[in-house]
């Protein structure tokens, strides 16, 4: 696992060498701070703590950045580019401490810090470009680093005369800054675009690509025209914020495209009328049976994603079988389809984790794998009985994790060279704790119960389950495939398990695409309803999944703890009897009873229910009352329900809006818009998504009705906390948070969570502080990172960045009513 390091650089001008507006980098210098980021809501970053607070002094050469306890010094040391221009931070000259604050472990990502100067001889506008860093501070505004390095992650800056400031936290860095920038212009090294079937219509497609505003006001009135063979649409695009990149969605008519091969599309960005920009991309056509690609709005965000596909052998058949798989770190869909080969009885479909590294299939990965399955199924209309999942790596985690989250929707599932949980296997952003060192740890690590997959195992009892694994894999070793045998033998009678003899991570196509694991998946399918008369299903929230058949867990007694059914329907004696824990509301679906049945409930050998069905598709809600289960009424739809649960992360979906503070001092505004535009860089590249900011005056529900918000400020600075918050039991203004009974005052106070909008499947979620120091310490997103658990509501200082367990003030869950419960959160004063 790397370590980042955030050095710290002077810029210079490499000449000569480079284009005249580019600025390489030689010198700099790095300091082990000990920093900690990583998949929980709890991070610390010394550095960055005195940095909000105005105590950080300039680093120069051996100068003490701190003193630990024990009396040891930590220094700024000098580092040189090497000659790619590349900032190794980690070498024989680089000290680290022992200190365990200074030098966390392995799993932590984002440990250190580099630094870089640029004197300007203006003020003038760039575009920072930093391959590997996981984040960026310019100037005290932080930025999305590229940690992946893609390479496609520009971030337009303002440079002020004089000296520029910019920490990097990274530990293997290619910083670059390009001047002499267009105020408007279109970035093509990141677009998302079909692989055209020329045997479809293509009269219109959709592509997505970024623009780059680089200039002092908002960018409007923009659109983009398109020109491929003669064919040409014009479509209106969003506007872009000052100093923002936004990826847009275009059209393209590909109806002339009749042949295969690559075709240039000419695109042309106008504003108000006027031509501000010009750039080609490439259209690739295929022919029918060929592998390709589709491109889809997700209804997440609105942005464009696409999933690829492997054909039917013959063509395309309905009621043929439908193979989803999901991707390994690193791997983009079209590489994953293509290491298939077609099948005669099946379509394969690969969706994109939203990027080749994405959530982990966790997250909003788990949803753009739901979403591509949707439109697979409408599209391929496939055998409902013949759906299965595969993946491969971090693919391998997805099949685990899909499978056992929605094990009604396969019949079989083949994880490959796959590890179970991120507690075990952290991948890039680290291991999720398995352990908590306070209560409120303790239940912000609740917040992220869905990703303990080995706790979930049980749902596997209905699914043909085939395990592949390399033995001598050393990226993710053959270990988690035996952790995972070992599990299901204790219960399960339907796996088998192959172990690849001298097999490493990659063994060619086969190490996905083995013949034995498709043999595995055509002797099975997915029973009936009608035929399904046992249950034994466990969730974390109904919020992720919440149904199994003929049951859905409604409510839990105690949010995002395990909820488990255990069910047996014997429709003879028109009886349900079993077992739940952590079960508040329970639905149950009767329609195999018939009408006029008088029906049995027996749970947790309790009292009796008895229901008489009015009709043949009767559904009947069960609540546990004083330790009892009686009927219920199906609960106002303002409740806790399936639809709108928690936790904050529920949030960024429903096409969510960023509505940003505009009241306030100068410094606030600028804090807020820094917190947006930082959590939009964010999302659009680890998610490849798009997000509209509009300030605080521009919102209306009417206007933007049917989406999630996500507000930013507090209720003196932002006009719309009133509309959307005032009936809210937490509520923040300056220098003062309030939560139900408890009050804390302050400028460094920061808070996240949601609360529900008057429609009743949206939510409101609210990025709020006291003041500005507060709200720099909200700007970490580690509700960005996959798995991570976030409850519905965290209230901290900026004393958690210095590793303060007493910095969390208040984190838990609401009730089932949106209520502020003792019993659901942790309270330090």
């Amino acid at each position: 696992m790397v370590r980042s390091i955030i050095v710290i650089l002077f810029f210079l001008f490499f000449s000569g060498v480079f284009a005249q507006d580019t600025v390489r980098f030689t010198k700099g210098l790095a300091v082990a701070s000990g920093s900690r980021y990583g998949r929980e809501a709890i991070y610390t970053d010394l550095l960055a703590w005195n940095m909000y607070n105005g105590t950080l002094v300039k680093p120069s050469v051996n100068a003490v950045f701190t003193t630990t306890e024990k009396g040891e010094q930590i220094l700024w040391r000098e580092i040189t580019a090497d000659s790619s221009g590349r900032f190794r931070v980690f070498g024989r000259n680089f000290q680290r401490s022992t200190n365990p604050f200074l030098n966390p472990g392995s799993a932590d990502r984002g440990s250190d810090y580099l630094y870089l100067t640029y004197n300007s001889t203006k003020a003038q506008p760039a575009l920072l470009n930093i391959m590997g860093n996981s984040a960026v501070y310019v100037n005290g505004a932080p930025h999305m680093g590229d940690p992946y390095s893609a390479g496609y992650m520009y971030v337009p800056v303002l440079l002020k005369k004089g000296l520029n400031e910019f920490y990097v936290r990274a530990a293997n860095v290619l910083p670059e800054l390009i001047l002499n920038v267009k105020p408007v212009q279109l970035l093509t090294n990141d677009v998302t675009i079909p692989i055209i079937d020329v045997s479809q219509p293509n009269k219109k497609i959709n592509a997505a690509l970024v623009v780059a505003n680089t200039s002092a006001s908002v960018v409007k009135n923009m659109q983009v025209q398109t020109f491929v063979a003669g064919k040409e649409i014009t479509v209106v695009i969003p506007s872009v914020p000052a100093f923002v990149t936004r990826k847009i969605i275009i059209e393209a008519d590909a109806s002339a495209i009749t042949a295969k091969g690559k075709y240039n599309c000419k695109v042309l960005l106008l504003q108000n009328g006027k031509a501000v920009d010009e750039k080609t991309i490439t259209l690739e056509a295929v022919e029918n049976g060929s592998h390709y690609s589709n491109t889809f709005i997700s209804t997440i965000d609105g942005s464009l994603q696409y999933y690829a596909v492997t054909p039917q052998l013959g063509g395309w058949k309905s009621n043929a079988a439908l193979f989803l798989s999901v991707h390994g770190a690193g791997v983009e869909a079209i590489g994953q389809a293509r290491a298939y080969k077609s099948k005669d009885w099946g379509t394969l479909v690969a969706a994109t984790n939203r990027r080749p590294r994405g959530f982990n299939w966790e997250d909003w990965g788990r949803l753009d794998a739901l979403e591509v399955l949707t439109i697979a199924r409408q599209t391929f209309q496939p055998n409902p009985q013949q759906v299965y999942l595969t993946g491969h790596s971090m693919g391998g985690h997805g099949t685990w994790f899909l499978g056992a989250t929605y094990s009604d929707k396969w019949a079989a599932i083949a994880p490959a060279a796959g590890y179970a949980s991120l507690k075990d296997y952290g991948s890039a952003d680290g291991r999720i704790p398995d352990s908590s060192r306070s209560a409120s740890e303790k239940i912000l690590l609740r917040a992220g119960n869905q990703s303990d997959v080995p706790k979930l195992a049980f749902n596997y009892k209905p699914l043909g389950v085939y395990i592949l694994h390399g033995d001598s894999d050393k990226v993710v070793p053959v270990t988690y495939a035996r952790q995972m045998r070992k599990v299901l033998a204790d219960f399960h009678s339907d796996y088998n398990y192959y172990e690849y003899p001298g097999g490493e991570h990659w063994f060619g196509d086969q190490s996905v695409d083995w013949p034995h694991i498709f043999s595995f998946f055509k002797w099975h399918s997915i029973p009936h309803d009608t035929v399904v008369n046992t249950i034994d299903f466990t969730t974390s929230s109904p919020g992720i999944a919440a149904t199994y058949r003929w049951a859905t867990i409604y409510q839990q007694l105690h949010p995002l703890q395990y909820s488990r059914i255990q069910l047996q329907r014997n429709r003879a004696a028109k009886s349900i009897t079993g077992s739940t824990e952590n079960v508040l509301l329970l639905q149950l679906a009767l329609n195999n009873f018939g009408a006029a049945a008088e029906v049995k409930i027996v749970l947790d050998s309790t009292n009796a229910v008895l229901y008489k069905t009015s009709s043949a598709n009767d559904t009947i809600f069960v609540r546990k009352e004083n330790g009892k289960w009686v009927v219920a009424a199906k609960p106002d739809v303002y409740e806790k329900n399936p639809v709108r649960y928690g936790t904050f992360k529920e949030a960024f979906n429903h096409h969510m809006l960023f509505v940003v503070a505009t009241g306030g001092t100068a410094e606030e505004k600028e804090t807020v818009m820094n917190k947006a535009v930082y959590d939009a860089e964010t999302w659009y590249y680890r998610g490849n998504g798009a997000v509209d900011i509009i300030t605080d005056k521009e919102y209306s529900p009417a206007k933007y009705a049917g989406r999630n918000v996500i507000l930013y400020g507090n209720a003196n600075t932002n006009a719309a906390w009133k509309t959307l918050l005032s009936n809210c039991p937490i509520q923040v203004n300056n220098n003062e948070l309030k939560a139900g009974d408890a009050s804390w005052k302050g400028n460094n106070l920061a808070a996240y969570f949601i609360w529900p909008q008057k429609d009743p499947t949206l939510l409101t979620g609210v990025v709020a502080a006291t003041g500005t120091a507060g709200m720099k310490a909200a700007y970490a997103n580690q509700y960005f990172a996959g798995g991570s658990g976030f409850p519905d509501f965290m209230i901290f200082n900026s004393d958690m960045l210095k590793g303060d367990d007493k910095a969390i003030k208040l984190a838990g869950f609401f009730d089932q009513q949106w209520k502020l419960s003792p019993a659901e959160y942790v309270l330090q004063q």
